[in-house]
Parts: C-alpha cells; structure tokens; sequence
C-alpha cells in the first residue's frame, strides 16, 4: 500500500486567531481515514529528527536556539510561529517525517508526507512559518549515506522556494525547481536551478502548460535518484496568500503530471504538503488530499524502485 508518514506531533497549540492553519494536519489524517482514502495500516510515525539532522543544514546555533526556545525575538517574528516546546518538537517530527517519506519512496517508489514542504528555513534562520528546511534536510542526509547520488526538487508551492534555492546554490547534486507567482512573498527571490515565475491570476491551462514546458525536461537533463515534490495547494483560486487560480481540477492534474513523470521515468516521488491558506479548513483538508488520492490511484502495478538505491 502507499505509505503514509505521520506524526501527532505534527499539530502544535497556536495562540487563538493565529493565520497559520495547524489544525489541517491532524484534520487532514482524519479525514483521510475516514474517507477510506487510506488505510491505518499505510501509516508510518517517523523519528523526530535528532540535532545532528538538523545541523547537516542548518547552523549548530540557530537548532540549539529552536531545540531550547531561545530563539531571538527578530527571528521569531520573521518566522510568524512563537517557538514554544511544541513547535520545536513540531519541527523535528516533520523533519524525520521527510526523511522517512524519502527513504520510503526509494523503497517503494512513491510516499507521501501529511506535513513537510518548509521552503523558507534558511541554513541560518527560519522564516515565513518555516522553522527548518526538512526538505533540505532529508536530501542532505540521503546523499551523506550514499542512498542517492542526484535528486531534484520540485517546488510548487505557489511563493518561491527561497530557503531551499540558497541550501543548494553551491550543491551540483541537488536541482531546485521553483513555480510560483512572481508577484508573492518572498519580496526578494533566489536564485533556483529553474525559476518559473507566473503572472497573479494564472489559471489551471496557463499553469499546467507551463509544467508541461519545464519539468519533463529537467528530469532527462539531471535523471534524478530521488525527486522531492513540494505540493502546496496555496495556488488555488481561494487561497487567502495566494494570487493564482487553480481549480481542484487544476491541482488534481498537476498532481498526476508531476508523479506521472517522474514514475513513468522509474523516479521515485518523496511527496511533502506545503503550504495551504483556504479560509475554509473544510475545503483546505480537501485540497491537500488530492495529493494522496491521486498518488493511490497511481499506486497500483508500481514496481518498487528499489534497485535505483545507491549502495552506501
């Protein structure tokens, strides 16, 4: 069956009011549940992610800071998230939840993460409710135990993958591809292996064109051991810190193309949620799970790829 990582750790205690919607994980699993969509035998709780994880990409300061809630009050704010205990312990379990997608999806060819995808955690901060880069992280870790050689990132969160774009500007290793709206947060972007950046209002035809345009491409150019899928639903027409206009029909076939492409190449798929700002949770838990339902219904007759795996 398709793996599922998640941990309970995922969901943290936010002040009341707070913007960013935590309660969509936890939401999420259960709704996944109960819609059968996946089975609680599919489920795997990963590790949190010890230190010495974190600091293969982020400075031994900044996760000491986090791990003991003395992060500066400057940093906190640029994060948008108070580093409590619970988010810290937060940030690590979606840390190892990332590590065991990919270690899963290079066993089985595909996995999905029901958190995962903070694409604005710097080597030496957070930012825009990014505590660590476990993306990053995850890739980091792969390559030091000689699990993959090359892996390509595909970020279509609809704001830029700025963090993950810096980690890796002097890796050859790791490709980053960033779609997104050019005209989002951040305010200044980075520099990507393949920025796409579309027009505010770019609807489901423009869109999906432009993957079309891009990613086969990019697979054949770098033929990945590994390609980490950043799924955030943020560029749907509804989404509060958006500015595209996908439909769910437009993100259930984005969706298939970018794991259609990479599987039909023999690439296994580490999938992460990213971001997601529907003002309603109902419709936003909906949005993210097109991810997995769309992932099961190309799970059947995959063949594992688990002779792609490096020997360490």
């Amino acid at each position: 069956m398709l793996p599922i990582v998640h941990h309970p750790a995922y969901v943290a205690s936010l002040p009341a009011g707070h913007r960013f919607p935590m309660q969509k994980f936890g939401q999420l699993m259960a709704h996944l549940l109960a819609s059968g969509l996946i089975q609680p035998a599919q489920v795997h709780a990963p590790m949190p992610a010890p230190a010495a994880w974190l600091q293969l990409v982020h400075a031994p300061a900044y996760v000491e800071a986090v791990l003991t809630q003395r992060v500066a009050p400057p940093i906190a704010r640029r994060i948008g998230l108070p580093i409590t205990a619970a988010v810290a312990a937060r940030a690590q379990a979606a840390c190892g939840g990332t590590v065991l997608t990919a270690r899963l999806a290079l066993e089985h060819g595909l996995a999905c993460n029901t958190a995962g995808g903070s694409h604005h955690a710097f080597a030496e901060h957070g930012a825009g409710f990014c505590v660590f880069n476990d993306v990053a992280i995850a890739a980091r870790l792969l390559l030091a135990e000689g699990r993959i050689r090359r892996a390509v990132v595909v970020d279509l969160d609809v704001h830029q993958g700025d963090g993950t774009a810096a980690i890796f500007e002097q890796e050859p290793r790791v490709a980053t591809f960033s779609m997104h709206c050019a005209t989002n947060y951040p305010l200044h972007k980075r520099t990507s292996d393949l920025d796409v950046a579309l027009p505010a209002g770019t609807g489901d035809a423009a869109y999906l064109a432009a993957l079309a345009q891009h990613l086969p491409g990019l697979l054949d150019r770098v033929r990945p051991d590994l390609v980490f899928f950043n799924a955030g639903v943020d560029p749907h027409v509804d989404d509060r810190l958006g500015r595209l206009a996908l439909t769910e029909a437009g993100l259930a076939e984005r969706e298939r193309h970018v794991l259609a492409s990479c599987l039909e190449r023999g690439i296994p798929v580490a999938c992460v949620l990213g971001g997601g700002y529907a003002p309603d949770l109902a419709q936003l838990v909906r949005l993210h799970a097109i991810l997995v339902q769309t992932a099961s219904a190309l799970w059947p007759g995959r063949q594992a790829s688990g002779q792609r795996v490096v020997p360490g």
